[in-house]
């Protein structure tokens, strides 16, 4: 049975909050905002909304199930006691998957943005330093992953705050070199849907990726010593950080900006501090987006392993993956470690444009678990009596409603991915991995191990 004794957890309420808050700011707003813009012009904010709205839904599902069955393994738990054992063995190891191919990525990144201070200089010894300070943080206490994660997210977030202080200034004292600002620039070049509806919907994948991570706050909730408290309060906060490091930063770029002028080249944040005569700009955002870089590893190590040990608790995983030391799951752990180092070694032998196919299929598996923890949810609710649902401390706001749409729009999402040629790869690469895994999972007589639902609502609740 899952390890849920209040003995075993180590995160506080700041740290829970803070890794919510730090889950969704990453390099995907950093540099992938300019993308996202690039193909929807200024409509970009609405899908930034309507992908917010879908987060905080799925959150809020994530964070009821979370209150009620604080469990190791989380979601991949929750789709298996509800959903069958097939769905829970899938959605965790697409999570594992998911989190070694950005974490992979992450560690690349870091050994090419050290280059800016370091030129020349071997990338391995940058992605070993790495490794040593997350995997050291992860393998030491659930604790001193929290705290490391609580200090990277107070460099994000301030350099998010300071974009938009530093954006409103230029607004405000005309300090803009462009021909245009403020919210003329919202309509000015081709309307608010320059390049019309499809435009807009080809930005869908690329914000919803920007969002991925989000999830972990799920993971972390089980490690909380008040998860009944601490898991409300981080998510309630959603809609804010949504509104304020999504929409807010967005909207100062493209009104100080217009928003054919932000290629990509650089980050719209280094364009922001550049024209305030900022000649740091560039060096301060690659301390920022390297600290970003970490941060993701470090967490998509933490929520790796928990889900990892969730599974193996009910044999969907090595055996060896369920024991834990400290609240910590060691051996799986030093497994997702050393798989790292395989994986960044091989990728220095691995042409860039395949990594890249590779690396979009982190994209194709964040939806693919959020559809799986919607799911879940609403199977859930099915499942109990009108007093249980009743009971329930924390719940969804807009049942069914808001769950449905969320289904919808992720559902059209997957379409998306069919429709556009350059996520076709991803969409086959990760059906492909599917249909795998469930080879494994017959072959090996896995579905021999599926656990009751009594199994689960059993569980101590904090």
């Amino acid at each position: 049975m899952p390890e849920t004794t209040t003995q075993r957890r180590g995160l506080k309420h700041r740290h829970l909050h803070f890794i919510a808050l730090g889950s969704a700011i990453g390099t995907g707003l950093f540099y992938g905002s300019a993308s996202a813009i690039q193909a929807a012009g200024p409509s970009v904010l609405l899908v930034y909304l309507l992908g917010g709205a879908v987060v905080y839904f799925l959150l809020r599902a994530l964070g009821e199930m979370s209150v009620h069955h604080p469990v190791t393994g989380s979601f991949a738990e929750y789709a298996r006691a509800f959903l069958g054992p097939w769905a829970g063995y899938i959605t965790g190891w697409m999570f594992a998957f998911e989190m070694v191919i950005v974490a992979l990525a992450d560690l690349t990144a870091i050994g090419v943005y050290m280059q800016f201070w370091f030129p020349g200089s071997p990338q391995w010894v940058w992605v070993a330093a790495t490794l040593l300070l997350v995997g050291g943080a992860n393998l030491a206490t659930v604790k001193a992953f929290g705290e490391l994660e609580f200090a990277f997210t107070i460099v994000k977030v301030g350099a998010v705050v300071a974009m938009i202080i530093g954006g409103v200034a230029v607004l405000v004292f005309g300090l803009s070199t462009a021909e245009t600002t403020g919210p003329a620039n919202l309509v000015n070049d081709g309307g608010f849907f320059p390049n019309g509806p499809s435009g807009m919907i080809a930005s869908f994948i690329l914000v919803l990726f920007a969002f991925g991570g989000t999830e972990i706050v799920g993971v972390a909730s089980a490690e909380a010593e008040e998860p009944e408290k601490s898991v409300p309060k981080a998510v309630n906060t959603i809609p804010v950080r949504i509104l304020l490091f999504y929409v807010l930063a967005i909207l100062v770029i493209l009104m100080i900006n217009p928003w054919r002028t932000i290629t990509g080249e650089e980050s719209p944040f280094v364009q922001i501090f550049s024209t305030l005569g900022v000649t740091w700009a560039a060096a301060a955002l690659n301390v920022v987006v390297i600290t970003a870089a970490v941060s993701a590893i470090n967490a998509d190590l933490f929520g790796a392993g928990n889900v990892l040990t969730g599974l193996a608790h009910h044999n969907l995983a090595p055996k060896v993956m369920a024991k834990k030391t400290r609240g910590v799951p060691v051996i799986t752990m030093v497994i997702l470690l050393i798989v790292m180092v395989i994986g960044t070694a091989l990728n220095a032998f691995i042409p860039d444009n395949v990594f890249e196919v590779i690396a979009s299929l982190a994209t194709f598996a964040t939806i693919y678990v959020w559809l799986m923890i919607l799911l879940a949810h609403v199977a859930s609710r099915k499942k109990m009596s009108p007093q249980e649902r009743a009971s329930l401390a924390y719940t969804v706001p807009f049942w069914p409603w808001g769950q449905y749409f969320a289904i919808a729009f992720i559902t059209f999402t997957f379409g998306i991915m069919a429709w556009q040629p350059q996520y076709r790869p991803a969409l086959a690469v990760g059906i492909g991995f599917i249909i795998l895994m469930t080879a494994v999972f017959y072959l090996t007589g896995r579905r021999n191990h599926a656990a009751a639902y009594t199994e689960l609502s059993s569980v101590p609740k904090g």
